[in-house]
C-alpha cells in the first residue's frame, strides 16, 4: 500500500540529508504512527507520499502507483486519491460545514446527486450532522478537525495521512479525534499519523515507526510505544526483502 525503497533527499544548502536511505513498507489496513523529534525527517517523508517533494534517489510506490510516473500535470489527480488531514484544519472560512465537505467532492468530479447523498453520511460518521449549516469559526477546534477529517474521507480513499492532527487540541478532544481515526481504520482505510503525543501512541499500541536524523531507527510492528532514543540501523531494507515482500510492485501510471 505504501512502499519507500532506499529513499534519499537532501535539500539545497543542507549538509545532512533530510532522508537517508529510508525504506518502509506499510500494508493495506494498517494503522501506523510516525514519531521522532523535530528535524527527524517525518515531514519530508510525508511530503514524499503526497508528492510535494521528490526524492533524489530511491523508489516510492503508493497504492500501486509508482510516483516516478506521476508527472506534474497529474499530481492534483494523484493527491485526490489520498486523504490528508492537517493540524491547522485548512477549512474554507466562508463555506459551511456541509459546503466544505461538498466542495472536496465537487473538485473530484462527483455529481450533485451523489454529493447530496454522500455528505450527510460522512457528517454522521464524524458526528457533525447537526452542525452542517454552521461556519468554521462557529465550531470548536475539535469540531473543525472533524470537518477536516470528513472532507478527507468523503471520497473513500484507501490511504489517510494525518500530520499532527491533534497538535492544537486538548486531551479529551485528542482522544475523540484518535478514536475517529481508529474507526476509519476499522472500515479498511490505511492510516499514517505523525505525532509528538506520547500518550496517544502508548494507549493505542499500534505499529510505531521512529525516525532520527533522516533515518528509520526503530519499527515496532505490534504494540508499539513512544520512544525516540535509538541508534540508527544501517539496513532496514532487509526486513522488506523477507519472503512475501515484493519490493517493486508493478507500477502503473495515474490516469
Amino acid at each position: 500500500m505504501i512502499l519507500l525503497d532506499s529513499v534519499c533527499k537532501t535539500y539545497p544548502g543542507d549538509e545532512k540529508p533530510a532522508l537517508d536511505e529510508v525504506s518502509l513498507h506499510i500494508e493495506p489496513n494498517e494503522f501506523v504512527f510516525l514519531v521522532g523529534k523535530s528535524g527527524a525527517g517525518k515531514s519530508t517523508l510525508m511530503k514524499m507520499i503526497t508528492k510535494e517533494e521528490a526524492p533524489d534517489s530511491g523508489k516510492i510506490i503508493i497504492g500501486g502507483i509508482d510516483l516516478d510516473y506521476v508527472k506534474k500535470r497529474h499530481i492534483p489527480g494523484y493527491r485526490r486519491r489520498l486523504g490528508v488531514v492537517f493540524q491547522d484544519f485548512k477549512l474554507l472560512p466562508r463555506r459551511t460545514v456541509y459546503e466544505n465537505v461538498a466542495f472536496a467532492l465537487e473538485i473530484a468530479g462527483m455529481s450533485g446527486k451523489e454529493i447530496r447523498k454522500t455528505v450527510p453520511k460522512v457528517l454522521e460518521l464524524v458526528d457533525l450532522l447537526d452542525q452542517a449549516k454552521k461556519f468554521p469559526d462557529q465550531l470548536s477546534g475539535g469540531q473543525q478537525q472533524r470537518v477536516s477529517i470528513a472532507r478527507s474521507v468523503a471520497r473513500q480513499p484507501k490511504i489517510l495521512i494525518a500530520d499532527e492532527p491533534t497538535a492544537n487540541l486538548d486531551k479529551l478532544t485528542t482522544e475523540e479525534i484518535i478514536g475517529l481515526l481508529k474507526k476509519i481504520n476499522d472500515f479498511g482505510t490505511t492510516i499514517l499519523v505523525t505525532t509528538h503525543n506520547e500518550n496517544i501512541v502508548n494507549n493505542l499500541q499500534k505499529r510505531v515507526v521512529t525516525m532520527k536524523d533522516g533515518r528509520i531507527v526503530n519499527d515496532q510492528k505490534n504494540g508499539g510505544i513512544y520512544k525516540l532514543d535509538e541508534t540508527p540501523q544501517l539496513k532496514l531494507k532487509r526486513t522488506m526483502q523477507a519472503p512475501g515482500h515484493a519490493l517493486k510492485p508493478r507500477p502503473r501510471m495515474i490516469q
